[in-house]
């Protein structure tokens, strides 16, 4: 088992501080920016929370008939303003589109991301063109997946919704209500980090393998997953101690934030900007990985010659 992440971060830092400040060049900067921009655009799911006043509002005051009936209020009320639904129903169309091509843009943007990584190198158009069959399997891949993802998590949405209607009706007996609830809770948990390990090998590892053998998604997961089941804890804790860095990322930049009134977090919540304002963040965590599965063995490795630390 090769729990060895010392030594990958250290390389991978050292080829960070190679590539973007031996010697600074901030057109490289924007180029690699760029295709980490790509990169990252599923991720920018930015989810918004307000803060709350307390308005003296009580749960018992709060009537939980009318909330459990919404759905059927709410169908009658679209049926009776056709309108409103065909505009939502476009809305809901546009949405999805914009969806689709951002995960389009994303699926080719990895593969450019990695090759500016690898190679040190700040292309745009050469990996674009080069990776674009690699690319357009991985946007299958991630739209077919999404699709089941979506699915599943409105499968369960709907689930909770009934069990707690069946709750607030007195259908299910009061003993058996904190074991209802906490199988959701457990759902919930599993769904989440299932989830979050796909995402996190599939563009740690699968890509990589994608990029290295020239395959397509599905069969670059089978090389890998035949690797993870001999190596199982290595990529669990894998997945843990990438969770720890990003913690620690957030909390820098959060004191970044504040040491600069704000102004910094402004300037990364501007997506492209953000993307080449954290390109150190993006640039280290990407040759992390690669130089993490390099020990795996040659069928690993993307490292070359010309693309080691001197």
């Amino acid at each position: 088992m090769i729990t060895n992440y010392g030594q990958p971060l250290s390389n991978a830092l050292e080829r960070m501080k190679k590539a973007l400040f031996r010697p600074f060049d901030i057109i490289k900067w924007i180029n690699i920016g760029f295709t980490a921009f790509l990169a990252q655009l599923p991720g920018c799911n930015g989810g918004g929370g307000g803060g709350g006043r307390n308005s003296g509002f009580k749960v018992d005051d709060f009537d939980w008939d009318k909330f459990y009936s919404f759905p059927v209020t709410a169908l009658d009320w679209l049926t009776s303003h056709p309108l409103w639904f065909a505009l939502i129903i476009t809305g809901v169309i546009l949405l999805v589109v914009i969806a689709t091509i951002m995960t389009w843009l994303n699926s080719r943007g990895k593969f450019m991301f990695l090759y500016n990584v690898v190679n040190n190198r700040d292309d745009v158009v050469k990996p674009w063109n080069e990776y674009r069959k690699q690319g357009n399997s991985l946007f299958w891949w991630q739209f077919i997946y999404g699709l089941i993802v979506l699915v599943v998590f409105v499968l369960f949405i709907f689930y909770c919704f009934q069990t707690f209607k069946n709750i607030h009706e007195g259908l299910i007996p009061e003993i058996t209500k904190f074991g209802f609830i906490a199988g959701m809770v457990v759902i919930l948990f599993g769904f989440i980090l299932i989830t979050a390990y796909i995402s996190l090998f599939l563009n740690d590892f699968v890509v990589p393998v994608m990029y290295k053998h020239q395959l397509p998604a599905t069969k670059a997961w089978s090389k890998f997953l035949a690797l993870a089941v001999q190596n199982m804890g290595s990529f669990f804790i894998y997945g843990f101690f990438i969770f720890a860095l990003k913690i620690a990322v957030a909390i820098a930049v959060i004191f970044a934030a504040v040491l600069t009134c704000c102004i910094g977090l402004l300037l990364i919540m501007i997506p492209f900007v953000g993307a080449v304002v954290l390109l150190p963040v993006s640039y280290t965590f990407r040759a992390f990985s690669i130089e993490y599965f390099a020990m795996f063995g040659e069928d690993f490795n993307l490292l070359n010659e010309k693309s080691e630390i001197a």
